[in-house]
C-alpha cells in the first residue's frame, strides 16, 4: 500500500498496480523483492523485507522522489495496516474491486463505491490490445477496465523478452485477476516473417500475404475465436504491436467480422 501511495505522487511512477485480492498490488515490484532476496540484499519474513546490507540507499535517491518518500512517512507512517488498507479503499476503490476482505473493514456507503467501481459491460465486443510500450500491470488494468473475461493470444511464438508476457506468466497473471487466457497459435505470424519491417508499406506488404496465406486457411480456428466471444461475451485478442495498423490482429478481426453469425462490435483498446 505504501509503494502504491508512493508512485502516486511520482509524475513518471517506477510501478504500475493492479486491483488484487489484498488490494494493490505490483507483480514486478514483487518480482525486484524475490531478486533481491535471492541475492541476498533482503531477507523475507512472513510480514515484511528486511535489508540485509549495509548501503545508504536514501544517498542515491533522486531529490524529488526523497521528498515523497518523506510525506508518505509523515502522512501514512502511523497508520497501522487495517487503517491504511481502509485508507486506500475508500480513497481509490478501483483498487478494492477484487479484494477478499473489502466487506470486512469498509462501511455498506463505502462499499457501494467499490461496486460502482467495478467495470460491468453489458454489450458482446470483441476487442484487441497490444503491449508494446506500457507494463505489465498497465495492460491488465486496461483489461479489466474494459471487462475482458477472456484473453485470446493470438502470437505464433508466445515468447517475449518483455516482464510477464511470455505465456506462462501472462496466463497465471490473468487468471489471478479472474480472466481466462487461450493460445491460439495458428492465427499468428511466424518469426521469420516478420523480419525487416521498416517502414509502414513493409507493414502493409506482410499483411497482404497473411491476409492471403494465413486468413483463409485458418477459417476453422477463426470460428473458434467466435464462439469463444459468443460464449464469453467480451474477449481481447492479443499480440504485441500498439499500432494497430502494424498488428495482425486487426485482420484477423475484420476476417472474424465476416463470419456468418458475427453482430457485435470490435474494439481496439
Amino acid at each position: 500500500m505504501l509503494l502504491f501511495l508512493f508512485t502516486l505522487k511520482q509524475a513518471r511512477p517506477e510501478y504500475d498496480f493492479v486491483p488484487y485480492k489484498y488490494g494493490c498490488y505490483s507483480y514486478s515490484a514483487n518480482a525486484d523483492l524475490i531478486s533481491m532476496n535471492a541475492k541476498g540484499l533482503l531477507e523475507e519474513s512472513q510480514k515484511h523485507f528486511t535489508k540485509l546490507d549495509k548501503k545508504d540507499y536514501l544517498k542515491h535517491v533522486k531529490p524529488e522522489d526523497l521528498k515523497h518518500l518523506q510525506q508518505v512517512k509523515t502522512e501514512y507512517g502511523r497508520m497501522s495496516t487495517n487503517k491504511l488498507v481502509k485508507h486506500t479503499y475508500i480513497n481509490y476503490p478501483f483498487y478494492a474491486t477484487k479484494s477478499e476482505f473489502a466487506a470486512d473493514i469498509l462501511s455498506s456507503d463505502e462499499l457501494e463505491k467499490v461496486k460502482s467501481a467495478r467495470p460491468n459491460g453489458t454489450k458482446t465486443v470483441l476487442f484487441t490490445i497490444g503491449y508494446e510500450g506500457i507494463s505489465l500491470e498497465k495492460y491488465l488494468v486496461r483489461l479489466l477496465r474494459n471487462d475482458v473475461k477472456l484473453l485470446v493470444d493470438v502470437r505464433n511464438n508466445p515468447l517475449s523478452m518483455k516482464y510477464g508476457f511470455s505465456k506462462t506468466l501472462l496466463k497465471m497473471n490473468c487468471e489471478s485477476l479472474g480472466i481466462k487466457y487461450i493460445h491460439i497459435p495458428e492465427v499468428g505470424i511466424q518469426s521469420e516473417q516478420r523480419q525487416e519491417l521498416n517502414t509502414q508499406a513493409d507493414y502493409d506488404k506482410l499483411f497482404t500475404a497473411y491476409r492471403k496465406q494465413n486468413l483463409t486457411k485458418t477459417t476453422k480456428a477463426q470460428s473458434k475465436i467466435l464462439d469463444l466471444l459468443k460464449e464469453n461475451k467480451r474477449i481481447a485478442l492479443t499480440c504485441f504491436e500498439a499500432n494497430i495498423c502494424q498488428c495482425h490482429r486487426k485482420y484477423l478481426a475484420e476476417a472474424i467480422e465476416t463470419l456468418g453469425g458475427f453482430k457485435y462490435k470490435v474494439e481496439h483498446i
